[in-house]
């Protein structure tokens, strides 16, 4: 009976030397953006944004090691306010939604997490091509319902196979290579 006990014990001791489980937000697709900027015409900046997307999110507020989020993105919810310029996006010279339905993230870890700030790192797949990238990372808040986050960083569209431009008269090209990413992501408990 002591042997027992003795193992009841060394068991309990165990587990509770593991950090508490993460719970599960799905992302409010309502409330959440996913958009982009890029330079146009050597000019300014044209923006758009992503309608529809999924996921979830992987939180506990007391141990950052333990966060994770995954989410897809339909590429043929492409949206920048003009739609010549969506069909375009959506053809085979940009996003291919044809071959490459989905834009898939997958995090491998929070880094340098302190007052409310650190950095995501993990796995971005677009146009058939993934690479590892790094947001900046904020939490905006917390509930007992939810979380909300942002998170920023730039990617090169050419690492991910996205190359199509037009040489300008004046000089210059048409669309810029670095591409502004900001999600803004409110996720619910499931």
């Amino acid at each position: 009976m002591r042997m027992m006990n003795a193992a009841v014990l060394s068991a309990a001791l165990a587990l509770a030397a593991f950090p508490a489980l993460a719970a599960t937000y799905e992302i409010d697709a309502v409330h959440s953006e996913v958009s982009f900027k890029v330079r146009h015409m050597m000019m300014g900046k044209t923006s758009g944004r992503f309608g529809k997307f999924s996921g979830t999110v992987e939180f506990d507020a007391k141990n950052p090691k333990t966060w994770a989020t995954k989410a897809v993105i339909e590429a043929a919810s492409i949206d920048t306010d003009n739609e010549k310029r969506d069909g375009h996006l959506k053809a085979a010279d940009f996003f291919d939604v044809e071959k490459f339905p989905t834009l898939e993230f997958a995090s491998t870890k929070v880094t340098g997490w302190k007052n409310g700030k650190g950095k995501l790192e993990g796995n971005l797949t677009m146009h058939g091509v993934t690479k590892p990238v790094v947001l900046d990372l904020e939490l905006n808040g917390e509930t007992d319902k939810g979380v909300g986050f942002s998170a920023k960083g730039k990617i090169d569209r050419r690492e991910f196979g996205i190359v199509w431009n037009k040489a300008l008269d004046h000089g210059g090209v048409a669309v810029g290579n670095d591409v502004d990413i900001t999600l803004d992501i409110e996720a619910l408990k499931k």
